[in-house]
């Protein structure tokens, strides 16, 4: 208040001011280019009060100080950092500068029924001293607190040696001062001083307050210098523009706004750190974090604006990895000579027990069951989600008393929905809700949740039916079409190869074109079921035969087992998959009484006349079991662990779809910013990954479970499909191309004289026919034949026949012509001359060889040329 004051005075007159313990942020506010804040802004250390909380992880804090301009002009911004930084404040506690002992003790002991014991402290150093001494009186300064001071006490430490004994453990914050020779030397030399003027004053330290203000006086006196040409002359105002006469001999400066830009300027190393200023403000500077032990405090770590955070060292390469360990400071002794950091709240000293409330219903008591004994007017709360809580109790490293408290009426009946359930913890009638409460955003509003101890999801749950295929093509149904048409495919193309590959050696693959088309398809087709009756003598046949005849039996066996289970399986599958089918057939759906669920159809779309509320399972087995169509439901919609209870106890009735909607799963309920939420779902985390939580279900949702899962009982039966078999095809075809490949290299590498031929009277269309004509006689150098002749001979054949073609509607091939000449002499139709005007005995008309008699085959060279 008094530097808000001078500084308007200041402004009048335009002179400057300067404030070198005003710390307050509100100053700043204040907009005047003559008022200069050379003192720390409080601002600046709010973040480092809010940054050791959060190096600590406490979730909440008390801030206690002084009820005066002082105290309050720092609450709000220190507030905003701690929620900064997810800090909640429960309570704040004021105490007058002028408070008797009696005060202070009863305001102490209204902090130690309360959960919380972390104090943040911000107040001058003499009433500070009398907090501290009582505090300690009344036990508060024992293990398990946490005391913080702000920098108006952590500058004054020195001066409070006396009653640093009641102060031990505490965390003060003060303003950084680099010890530097220039400072230990001024130090001394003000010493001396001051003890010549004051000899009987004793002790006395200069403390930050003290620097800044000599910083101060350095600045002005630089200042000056810069100016020292003009003379400071002031100039009478006139006394209308004051109210006041008080102000009538106020002069103005007329060179007020020259000093005032000087000294913005300012800019040297300081007695207390760098002087610099931004906006005639003191830049923030760094903070030392002090821990107070014995007779006096030890640095154990700094906030630097640099950083935004709490380090050990400074200057030091190993802050710039961000920790979120707790041992970012150097070692502490706690309140108490406690060296272990402290958990930040206590169950209250006046001994109560945590409310906790739990919901009353009527059905699906496996998760909570509320049972009342009139004779002794005790309750008896039973459920999964009840043992998980106590098992939860069991981890945490601390004992938490409690009693349930039913959320009922009085005659027993539920008091109202799950929301007004939950909003109990927010009005502060219930310390905290445990049941099968969903974690719900608009819950999260106002009140904390814990980690989710169950899966997560809304589904919806409706009845199965038998769907086996009962028609006249199931026989197709085994394999999709892309398999069907693939196979056919492969058929044929297997039958060609084969025929290719065993048409000049195989008799059986011989004969007229349509019945080599016949025989080729007859043999492909035959080998699905293994009744082929044709016979392949070639290797490379073999060879293709021996790949396709695997990949028919896995696809043959795969088609009787995929037909069998579709004619005797039994083909369980739900009757509605999606909800939309249920919206479009305007199904009738249920839901739980007093369940969110309805909510969320709603907004779905269906109408609130297809929507039907259930209380008990047994309800809901009957509306499902009589249908839509007859009054009942079509299909219920539900959380997944109740589900899972319902469907469970009526085994292959009902199944699952979905999950239809997202949730969270069940969780506890405590009031918002609770210190205990970290606790408690730390602990369900260690619950949900060993055993016990597993015996928990067993013993509640699983123990109606006498039949077999329903899951296990149905058989979603598929069509198959080429992705199944395609690497099998692809093998085969690779095989097939594999061996035509070779195939043909042989066969143009016998024959490479037809079509490598110098003769330039051959057209290439020429040399391709002659090439199909050779392929399409017999290989009479084929070991087939050469021993199909052999057996002949044998019997006692003659020769021609022997020699003779089977097949008399082609030629014979050239290879089997017995003057052994040039196979391309059946290149040319007709008799040509050659240039020097005589008949080449190597030309051989086609048409005449193709009419010749076996005896004129074995004719000599030189009566085929009188006959040519």
């Amino acid at each position: 208040m008094q530097a808000s004051f001078v500084v308007n005075l200041g402004e009048q007159a335009h002179v400057p001011m300067i404030s070198f313990s005003a710390t307050s942020p509100s100053l700043t506010s204040l907009w005047s280019s003559y008022f200069f804040q050379f003192a720390q802004n409080d601002l600046n250390q709010v973040k480092a009060i809010s940054g050791i909380v959060q190096n600590f992880g406490w979730r909440r804090v008390v801030p206690i100080y002084v009820d005066n301009i002082y105290g309050e002009g720092v609450i709000p911004f220190l507030i905003d950092a701690l929620q900064e930084v997810d800090v909640h404040i429960p309570y704040r506690s004021l105490i007058h500068e002028l408070a008797t002992d009696d005060q202070i003790e009863k305001e102490l002991y209204k902090l130690m029924t309360m959960q919380t014991r972390v104090f943040i402290v911000h107040m001058m150093p003499n009433l500070a001293s009398r907090l501290f001494a009582k505090a300690k009186e009344m036990g508060m300064m024992s293990e398990g607190f946490v005391w913080i001071t702000t920098n108006g006490i952590g500058n004054n430490l020195k001066s409070m040696a006396s009653v640093l004994d009641s102060m031990q453990g505490l965390l003060g914050v003060e303003t950084y001062i680099p010890r530097t020779l220039k400072l230990r030397q001024f130090i001394s030399r003000w010493k001396r001083q001051f003890q010549l003027d004051n000899p009987k004053i004793i002790g006395v330290e200069l403390d930050a307050f003290g620097l800044r203000a000599y910083d101060a006086a350095f600045a002005v006196a630089m200042a000056f210098e810069k100016v020292a040409n003009v003379g400071f002359k002031f100039q009478k105002r006139n006394a209308s523009s004051f109210n006041s006469t008080d102000l009538d001999t106020f002069e103005v400066s007329h060179y007020g706004s020259k000093l005032s830009h000087a000294l913005s300027i300012i800019n040297f190393k300081g007695m207390a750190g760098d002087f610099n200023l931004v906006d005639r403000q003191l830049q923030a500077s760094t903070f030392e974090i002090v821990n107070v032990n014995g007779y006096g405090a030890r640095t154990v770590g700094y906030w630097t604006p640099e950083n935004g955070r709490v380090v050990k060292w400074l200057n030091s390469t190993r802050n710039r990895t961000i920790s979120t360990s707790k041992c970012d400071l150097g070692p502490i002794i706690w309140p108490g000579e406690s060296l272990s950091v402290p958990k930040g709240w206590e169950i209250p000293t006046n001994g109560t027990k945590l409310r906790i409330g739990v919901p009353v219903k009527e059905g699906l008591l496996e998760f909570v069951k509320v049972t009342r004994c009139p004779s002794t007017n005790t309750v008896d709360v039973t459920g999964c989600s009840i043992d998980v809580f106590k098992a939860v109790l069991e981890i945490l490293p601390y004992a938490l008393p409690y009693e349930f408290v039913p959320f009922a009426m009085a005659n027993g009946s539920s008091a109202g929905t799950y929301n007004d359930l939950v909003f109990q913890v927010y009005a502060g009638k219930f310390d905290a809700v445990v049941g099968d409460i969903t974690i719900r955003a608009n819950r999260s509003l106002y009140v904390g949740f814990t980690m989710p101890y169950t899966e997560s999801g809304v589904v919806m749950v409706v009845p199965i039916q038998d769907k086996r295929t009962k028609s006249a093509w199931v026989f197709l149904k085994p394999l999709t079409w892309d398999l069907w048409m693939t196979t056919l495919c492969f058929f044929i193309f297997i039958g060609f190869v084969i025929w290719v590959l065993e048409h000049q050696i195989n008799d059986d693959f011989r004969g007229s074109p349509s019945h080599q088309v016949g025989t080729s398809f007859w043999f492909s087709f035959s080998t699905m079921v293994f009744s082929q009756r044709e016979k392949v003598v070639s290797n490379l046949a073999r060879f293709v035969m021996i790949i396709w005849i695997f990949v028919v039996l896995i696809v043959t066996q795969s088609y009787t087992a995929s037909l069998a289970s579709l004619l005797t399986v039994q083909q369980l599958q739900p009757t509605v998959t999606d909800i939309d089918d249920l919206l479009r057939n305007r199904d009738n759906v249920g839901y739980t009484t007093n369940s969110f669920i309805y909510g969320l159809l709603r907004q779905k779309g269906f109408h609130d006349s297809r929507l039907k509320d259930y209380g008990t399972m047994e309800e809901i087995d009957e509306a499902l079991s009589k249908g839509s169509a007859n009054g009942g439901i079509a299909a219920i919609v539900h959380e997944t662990p109740y589900m899972k209870l319902f469907v469970a106890k009526y085994c292959s009735k009902y199944t699952m779809i979905g999950p239809i909607f997202k949730t969270d799963g069940f969780g506890f309920v405590f009031p918002k910013g609770s210190p205990l939420i970290p606790d408690v779902s730390q602990a369900i985390l260690n619950l949900t990954e060993g055993e016990k939580i597993m015996n928990i279900e067993d013993k509640w949702i699983n123990k109606e479970n006498n039949c077999k899962d329903p899951s296990t009982e149905k058989f979603y039966s598929s069509s198959l499909g080429l992705e199944s078999f395609w690497g099998l095809f692809l093998i085969a075809g690779v095989a097939s191309l594999f061996a035509l490949l070779i195939f043909a290299t042989s066969f143009l590498h016998k024959n490479k004289q037809v079509l490598m031929s110098s003769d330039s009277r051959a057209s290439k269309w020429r040399r391709i026919r002659t090439m199909f004509k050779i392929f399409n006689e017999k290989e009479l150098s084929s070991h087939t034949f050469k021993n199909s002749r052999h057996d002949a001979r044998i019997a006692g054949a003659p020769d021609h026949e022997l020699n003779a073609s089977p097949n008399n509607n082609w030629p014979e091939s050239p290879f089997s012509y017995t003057n052994q000449t040039d196979a391309a002499s059946v290149f040319y139709g007709e008799q040509e001359t050659p240039s020097h005007g005589q008949a080449s005995p190597e030309i051989v008309p086609t048409f005449e060889l193709a009419a010749f008699t076996n005896q004129e085959m074995h004719a000599t060279p030189e009566t085929a040329q009188e006959r040519v």
